[in-house]
């Protein structure tokens, strides 16, 4: 067991050191050796500095210095600096579709990789804002199968179901009554406004994407008989375009629209369409601004939001449609 141990003290010295030290908590010679003799490692302070040098000739940056006649030893860099630690654990907080026990678990893993002494900081400032947290535990294992489905241009299969009022799990049937087995070719797995979608083809359905939440697709399968079609290929080439158009993920015709609006809402347009949108000035209160969207009850909601502070102006069908909407909505 021992000579096991010692098989691996290059690695153990190194992994000790990436975990609790950095540079605002160095480790001293003798307190290294003390931790790795306690794994069972035989170490002393020369053949410690032996280690040590080893690993920096093999391009492990281990940093020293000097203090009261004792040498302390660190790691300087991390690949993930402490404000990206935190801008991904928010993230994983943000995402609804990541069940609570599950972000538990990550938050862990993506603190630790600060180290420990800055994970315990980390999560001791951590402030929990999402109440919204769905409750499907399976989602990691959805998301890994359409990823690997996608990498090896293969089909999927899945049942689907929405929430009832008890927050109960309805599947989607067939007229028979049994749980309608979705067959489709993945394009795309992507994150919109706090949920997570699967963007597919069908070939019933040329020329367009369905989208699916993740959170509510249950037993998975890819089809390892199969290969992904010509269009749905062509789709993955091109989804950047498409994810830029849809709103919610709701798919519908696209269109070249011309928004007028407030110069109060910019910003709005700007984070929808990207800050590379053209926009004009049409006079001191009003800007102008053509984008390319997929028409759908969503856009429509989108706009309504802000009443009269922006309209369509054309295309003609675009803004009669739009009107039709609001008058079904008042009524």
């Amino acid at each position: 067991m021992a000579e096991n141990m010692q098989k691996i003290k290059l690695l153990k010295l190194y992994e000790l050191l990436r975990r609790d030290t950095d540079e605002d908590h160095p480790i001293s010679r003798r307190e290294l050796c003390r931790r790795l003799n306690e794994m069972g490692i035989s170490s002393n302070v020369r053949t410690l500095s032996l280690d040590i040098q080893t690993l920096t000739d093999n391009g492990y940056e281990v940093m020293s210095f000097m203090r009261d006649k004792e040498r302390f030893f660190y790691i300087p860099e991390r690949e993930l600096t402490l404000p990206e630690i935190k801008i991904l654990i928010d993230a994983l907080q943000a995402a609804s579709f990541v069940t609570q026990k599950k972000t538990t678990e990550l938050v862990e893993k993506v603190a630790a990789l600060g180290g420990s002494h800055k994970a315990e900081l980390i999560k001791k400032n951590m402030i929990c804002f999402n109440t919204r947290k769905h409750s499907n535990e399976s989602v990691l294992y959805t998301v890994d199968g359409i990823e690997d489905a996608i990498i090896r241009r293969k089909k999927i299969t899945f049942h689907y179901f929405h929430l009832n009022e008890k927050a109960e799990r309805e599947y989607v049937t067939t007229p028979t009554g049994k749980r309608k087995r979705y067959s489709v070719e993945p394009v795309a797995l992507v994150y919109n406004e706090d949920n997570y979608y699967l963007m597919a083809y069908n070939s019933k359905y040329p020329g367009r994407t369905a989208s699916y939440r993740i959170d509510r697709i249950d037993r998975l399968e890819v089809v390892e008989e199969s290969t992904l079609s010509d269009e749905a290929l062509a789709m993955i080439d091109s989804v950047t375009a498409f994810t830029g158009q849809a709103f919610k993920m709701f798919s519908g015709e696209e269109k070249t629209v011309t928004l007028q609006f407030d110069r109060l809402l910019i910003d709005p347009v700007f984070d929808k369409f990207g800050e590379s949108t053209p926009m004009s000035t049409v006079d001191e209160t009003t800007c102008e601004a053509t984008v390319q969207v997929q028409v759908s009850p969503t856009f429509y909601g989108w706009l309504a939001q802000f009443g009269g502070k922006m309209q369509v102006i054309s295309p003609e069908n675009v803004v009669d449609k739009y009107n039709d909407h609001i008058r079904q909505i008042t009524g």
